[in-house]
């Protein structure tokens, strides 16, 4: 009896590991022929802004991802309830672009070498990590990464697997569009 409700929990377990795994493939697969990057690399208003002006980008959408509550707000992501970053979900055409050169744009517009801030901003929301969909985009993300500690920088950036990415409330949305202004933190700086 014991042996056959630890079968039944380990059953039950996988089966809904599977489920969430295709709910959060869903909201990447849904986009048909284009492609889609998930980036955390401080404050998303920044990445977002410069990412807009990547040739082949079709959107950026500010969000967060990478922790363990489900729906979490601006206020919660800031006192760290849940450990979710600030990142964006890049949607791009692949006949224009391709995920290597947003990845190293991604490297380029933010400082891989901090860990857990970007310039005045602190905390554990604005880490630089990489929200890979699938293996190419892991190995692509491992190489580049190579290269950069090759040329000397200490990269703190973790790649990690995605998971759910939750929309940030509409006023952060087209941040720096919308108010006039240039990013405070994310400068473009040639690392390849």
């Amino acid at each position: 009896m014991i042996q056959s409700v630890t079968t039944l929990r380990f059953v039950l377990c996988i089966s809904l590991f599977n489920l969430l795994s295709i709910d959060i493939m869903a909201q990447y697969k849904e986009l048909n022929e284009k492609e889609v990057a998930v980036f955390a690399g401080g404050c998303f208003w920044g990445v977002e802004h410069l990412m807009q002006r990547q040739k082949g980008v079709i959107s950026v959408e500010n969000g967060y991802t990478g922790g363990t509550t489900q729906h979490p707000n601006y206020e919660e992501v800031c006192r760290n309830v849940g450990g979710h970053a600030e990142a964006v979900r890049v949607v791009y055409d692949p006949q224009l672009t391709d995920y290597e050169t947003l990845a190293k744009l991604f490297f380029e517009i933010h400082d891989p070498t901090q860990l857990n801030r970007q310039g005045p901003d602190v905390g554990l929301q604005y880490r630089s990590e990489i929200f890979y969909l699938n293996d190419a985009q892991k190995q692509i993300a491992e190489k580049l990464i190579q290269i950069l500690k090759d040329k000397g920088y200490d990269v703190k950036t973790k790649l990690t697997q995605a998971s759910a990415f939750y929309p940030a409330e509409d006023y952060h949305q087209d941040y720096y569009q919308l108010k006039g202004a240039l990013p405070y933190c994310h400068v473009y700086t040639k690392r390849f």
